[in-house]
């Protein structure tokens, strides 16, 4: 009625975006704005109730005394709790409001175990882990996956991670073990380049759960969304008609998906370890050396603080497609229903 729209502005659309999504810096306010990590603390019912609002907003049953920057805030919980497809709530470690807690807790780890064989493999299993579940949940859920591809996908991408680590981790140390059952196992051409590895910088070191990273994410996410690969995502005109399957839609959202989450991790990964090795050269730091983790883990979090949101703002969510780039028999039918009037397909990339 009237009376209960008064306090909201007339022509408000609780689903439009807040800022301009064309724009890095629009992307970058709105996913700072849903990957806040203070919404992780908000009770299970304070969501569901959020959810109640934009649904209600929606079929046009707007609560009495409801103001704007209520239904703001409502839709700021639902699309940091639920999925953009099916509008299911999503897990709480695979949010992207998790993303900062959780990453800085284990990029922490990983920076700092990442000396012998044993810390590696347990910490990139457990990254991985979290890895799986992050992709699963922010996956396109209108492609769905069996529980075999789920694990066909985990086994996969943990396999890269710890080959990797474990791989350029060995190699560091290849030199120092002379003729030990290291060097033994490692052909000449393979052993010569570690031993030149070995000469640089003991930096290059630290770098090794970064590349472990980038690694397994360029296995994990294409794995873990194989099914929209295979059958291709559902693919919509600007007014969100619903046009066909395309599977190379599928390949550019995962491709940029990828790209993002190896940015997401690059700069703590990378910066990080020349902070500390720098900071570890003084000798108040060589004092409180149980400290190194703790402080270590914070900064993470202070890289991932930005790094989350700016990561995911790189790309548009909803990802466009010119129509030349479709399979030429989806193409074709767009053409022969719409003729010229669809020059880009749409669709969501996931996160």
């Amino acid at each position: 009625t009237c009376a209960e729209m008064a306090t909201v502005s007339r022509g408000f659309n609780i689903d439009a975006p807040r800022w301009d999504q064309s724009t890095f810096m629009g992307r970058l306010k709105h996913f700072f704005n849903i990957t806040d990590p203070r919404t992780i603390l908000v009770p299970e019912e304070e969501l569901d109730q959020a959810k109640a609002l934009v649904e209600g907003w929606r079929a046009g049953l707007v609560p009495p005394g409801s103001s704007q920057e209520q239904l703001l805030y409502a839709k700021k919980l639902y699309d940091s709790a639920f999925h953009p497809d099916s509008g299911e709530k999503m897990n709480f470690i695979g949010r992207m409001s998790f993303q900062v807690p959780g990453g800085m807790a284990l990029t922490g780890c990983m920076l700092q175990f990442y000396r012998t064989v044993p810390a590696v493999v347990f910490w990139q299993w457990v990254n991985q882990s979290f890895n799986a579940i992050v992709n699963y949940t922010n996956r396109n859920a209108a492609s769905p996956i069996s529980l075999r591809q789920i694990g066909v996908a985990y086994v996969t991408a943990t396999s890269t991670a710890l080959a990797t680590a474990v791989g350029l981790n060995l190699y560091t140390k290849v030199c120092q073990e002379g003729n030990g059952w290291v060097a033994a196992c490692i052909p000449p051409p393979t052993l010569m380049a570690a031993c030149l590895l070995q000469r640089a910088p003991p930096l290059l070191a630290r770098w090794v759960p970064f590349a472990a990273v980038a690694a397994a994410n360029c296995v994990n996410i294409p794995m873990m969304r194989q099914q929209e690969i295979i059958n291709g995502v559902t693919v919509t005109d600007k007014d969100n008609n619903e046009l066909g399957r395309s599977r190379r839609a599928a390949v550019k959202g995962i491709a940029q998906v990828v790209v993002s989450r190896i940015t997401m991790a690059a700069p703590g990964m990378i910066i990080l370890p020349i902070i500390m090795e720098q900071l570890e050269k003084f000798a108040f730091m060589q004092r409180i050396r149980v400290l190194h983790m703790p402080l270590q883990t914070l900064l993470c979090g202070g890289f991932l603080l930005f790094m989350v949101p700016a990561a995911c703002a790189l790309f548009p969510q909803r990802c466009s497609l010119a129509l030349a780039d479709l399979e030429p028999e989806l193409r074709d039918s767009i053409m022969a229903k719409h003729r010229d009037k669809v020059p880009y397909v749409y669709f969501n990339k996931g996160l």
